[in-house]
């Protein structure tokens, strides 16, 4: 069933015809002049317009062009008469749908109605799927950025851990994640929260390595005015803070002994003293812990209780390392260049294949931050709108750059616009910097050791590069 309006100045026709389409089951209005028409179609609408080809005053032709001037998505059919094939011409060259000629039958005319009609329907149907499909894809869109945040990629080994962020928000168990750094390990405990019971509670993250001991126990558990030297005021701890929320533990593996026995009894009692303090506080908190040693080293040989271990250790999550997904390294690319275009002030909107390419051969022993800061560096030297290999920072370790021999000693070839000095050796300290730390599984004594660098200078790099062992 459709609106039709019948534009003619002939009474018997128009009445005719409104009989006819009222009997097929088609709302009508009819007109018996094209201005008449007009001024209907502009206040009562229609799905589709037949109108007489000569009519006084307003032609059929005139009535055409102003339809779809002020509706193009309304069908118009034309009634011409015999011998007058240039006129139809033109008119489908305006954007008639259909024309018939007279004299014609009920039958004919019926069919030619009915497959517009029908023709109309079905295009309405497509558009309304198509945006009901966009919708659907915006909100699946959100939806997966609501659940997991920046963590970014389609390969198989995120599509799996998707799938586990997803089962375990669901619980209210305590999650412990192992992963290289730069993994994206506090991302995920977001995810979890995100799409968890607690996603309206607080989520409150302790580094745990960068802590002394005693200020750690105070970060924790709080303490008491007086407790030490100080502590001037009361002072509540991370544990209350994130009560009915969710609290990350970041770098686990380097909480002092001590410490350890004070959070097992925590994870066991679900209640703390402060440090000081005498009263004994419940507290309601799910406990996400992360760390960069694997199962294996966390039990053998760290000084990390085995009772403590398995407290933590009720769902275990592994993050894959980049190099493991090099697949998803065209999606990071992209994200990140949509991420801090602003910051960079950089008018690069992709990257090219080639850069690709050389991002895809090397083997990230920083993972996913190495390739954000790698990223960073060369949205700040890229001219143009097209990230290239010439614009990103060297890269030393797994081949992605083929060196040039000059008398017999090997060079890295000098990209034709020159470097950054400074930029290039920061480049390298960080990326040494990394290499120890994972080398030392992330112990940063043994990280110092191997660079020959003091614990404190240690450190400070570390802060300088934002690098999180």
């Amino acid at each position: 069933m459709a609106d039709i309006l019948i534009i003619d100045d002939h009474d018997s026709m128009r009445e005719g015809l409104e009989l006819l389409l009222r009997r097929r089951g088609h709302r009508t209005r009819s007109a018996e002049s094209g201005k008449l028409g007009m001024e209907m179609l502009e206040q009562e609408g229609a799905d589709l317009v037949i109108t007489d080809m000569k009519m006084a005053r307003m032609g059929g032709m005139e009535v055409l062009r102003r339809v779809k001037e002020a509706s193009p998505d309304v069908e118009v059919m034309v009634i011409t008469a015999h011998g007058t094939i240039e006129k139809v011409v033109e008119a489908m060259k305006l954007g008639a749908a259909d024309f018939i000629t007279k004299p014609f039958s009920s039958e004919e005319f019926a069919v030619k109605v009915d497959r517009l009609v029908a023709e109309k329907e079905e295009r309405s149907r497509l558009l309304r799927e198509n945006q009901a499909l966009r919708v659907e894809n915006a909100y699946l869109k959100e939806s997966t950025q609501a659940r997991y945040g920046e963590i970014v990629g389609d390969s198989e080994p995120m599509e799996e851990l998707f799938s586990w962020i997803d089962r375990v928000a669901r619980s209210d168990s305590t999650v412990m994640i192992y992963g290289e750094s730069g993994t994206g390990k506090e991302l995920v405990a977001r995810a979890i929260h995100a799409s968890s019971p607690r996603k309206d509670g607080p989520f409150i993250r302790v580094n745990c390595g960068a802590l002394s001991e005693s200020l750690l126990d105070s970060e924790l558990f709080g303490h008491e005015k007086g407790a030490f030297t100080g502590a001037e005021r009361r002072r509540r701890g991370r544990f209350e803070l994130a009560h009915g929320g969710t609290l990350f533990l970041d770098e686990i593996a380097t909480v002092p002994h001590t410490t350890q026995i004070r959070l097992l009894r925590v994870l066991q009692e679900r209640e703390l003293e402060r440090v000081g303090g005498e009263d004994t506080i419940p507290v309601d908190v799910r406990i996400i812990a992360a760390t960069n040693a694997t199962p294996e080293n966390l039990q053998e040989g760290t000084g990390f209780r085995e009772d403590l271990f398995y407290r933590l250790h009720v769902v275990p999550l592994t993050l894959p390392p980049l190099r493991d997904r090099p697949q998803d390294i065209p999606l990071l690319v992209s994200h990140f260049v949509e991420k801090l275009r602003e910051r960079t002030a950089s008018v690069v909107e992709r990257a090219s294949d080639g850069a690709l390419r050389m991002l895809a051969s090397y083997d990230w022993p920083g993972n996913v931050r190495e390739l954000e800061n790698i990223i960073e560096r060369a949205l700040v030297m890229a001219d143009g709108p097209e990230l290239t290999e010439a614009s990103i920072p060297q890269l030393t370790r797994g081949g992605a750059r083929t060196p040039a021999k000059t008398n017999g000693t090997t060079h890295e070839p000098l990209p034709s616009q020159g470097v950054d000095l400074n930029r290039a050796v920061e480049g390298m300290e960080e990326r040494l910097l990394r290499q120890a730390l994972d080398q030392a599984a992330g112990v940063k004594a043994e990280a110092a050791r191997l660079l020959g660098l003091k614990p404190s200078a240690l450190y400070y790099k570390l802060e300088k590069y934002g690098i999180e062992a």
